[in-house]
């Protein structure tokens, strides 16, 4: 990727010190010289009348401008004007991430407050999606069955858009459960023709395997298979947790209450699918941990740019000096001439 851009700017700046003695001599010119008086005793004027109508008071204070914009024309040009053409030959090597994200309703269990399970797996993913600059990004969801939600890709804000729009199994209609080698399975199957030099997968789940027609064991040496590094992320603690379920009553009007739900991750799966990929497993049992965990991540899985840049300058003096050796050149010529003071 070639990146240009063009600046402008002075070679030899501390050439703009002469703008002080420029000044002072302005400062000479319109309000000191007009201010001297001088007297001459003659016998008669008839000297005089050839003269008449040359001393042109305001076109003389005219020539003086000239003649002074002239000298900061020459200034100018010795501070150099340039113009920089520059060239950045940018080596992004960039990365291809899947999310994969558990939706089984268990993820609307509401320990990861302000939000549950899944509210703040959803604002986690947004945030770091949003960190990213070139890598493309896909997200998978899985319950009892598996889906592509978004193929990798560089539109950011259609990901961010469906992920907004993400809810549980039962909302969307789907198996509910908690397929993990299905679930694997398909992020890998995203990331397999992809060209990048580096693919990572961040799997997210509250549970353990329970459903699917793959098993765990085939959906990592599918991963493995295809050079995929997996960061797990176990959401939530063990033990008996209330669900959250939404009915309506006579009225139409939504009412929830709560059950209780044995919930249980599975710790040590998650830690052979990262270990044996080379990711790392990460545990997110409170609110803030899933934002240190993708942060964490982001630091892991870094975009390698190299930069080449090639600058080229082109030189502006000669137009401000020829602009002042013209305008010095017209004071002198007016001075001698139309505007000349004295017989």
């Amino acid at each position: 990727m070639n990146i240009f851009s063009t600046t402008y700017l002075w070679g030899q700046p501390w050439f703009f010190s002469l703008t002080i003695p420029w000044l002072g001599l302005a400062y000479f010119l319109f309000f000191v010289q007009p201010r001297t008086k001088s007297s001459l005793l003659i016998s008669s004027l008839k000297a005089f009348k050839t003269w008449r109508g040359r001393g042109r008071v305001f076109f003389v204070q005219v020539n003086k401008g000239v003649f002074l914009l002239a000298l900061f024309m020459f200034i100018l040009a010795l501070a150099r004007p340039q113009k920089a053409d520059a060239k950045l030959k940018r080596n992004v090597e960039g990365l291809d991430i899947v999310i994969v994200l558990d939706i089984s309703d268990s993820m609307l269990i509401e320990d990861m407050k302000p939000f549950n399970r899944l509210e703040s797996a959803k604002e986690t993913i947004k945030n770091f999606i949003q960190l990213r600059t070139s890598d493309r990004i896909g997200v998978v969801i899985f319950a009892g069955e598996a889906f592509t939600l978004v193929p990798p890709t560089l539109d950011y804000q259609l990901i961010l858009d469906r992920v907004d729009k993400i809810t549980t199994s039962a909302s969307a209609h789907i198996k509910d459960g908690t397929a993990i080698g299905v679930g694997m399975a398909t992020g890998a199957a995203r990331l397999k023709d992809s060209q990048a030099k580096s693919r990572a997968m961040i799997f997210m789940t509250d549970g353990g395997n329970n459903s699917g027609t793959i098993d765990p064991e085939t959906g990592l040496a599918i991963a493995k298979g295809y050079g995929i590094r997996i960061y797990t992320v176990g959401i939530g603690t063990n033990g008996v947790k209330q669900l959250p379920i939404y009915s309506e009553d006579m009225f139409g009007n939504k009412v929830k209450r709560y059950q209780p739900f044995e919930d249980e991750v599975n710790d040590e799966l998650l830690t052979q699918m990262a270990t044996e990929t080379g990711g790392k497993y990460f545990k997110a049992n409170k609110e803030d941990s899933l934002a240190g965990i993708f942060k964490e991540i982001n630091a892991l899985e870094t975009t390698k740019i190299d930069d080449s840049k090639y600058v080229q300058y082109e030189e502006y003096f000669q137009l401000f000096a020829w602009m002042g050796f013209i305008l010095y050149l017209t004071s002198q010529v007016l001075s001698l001439t139309w505007l000349r003071v004295g017989p």
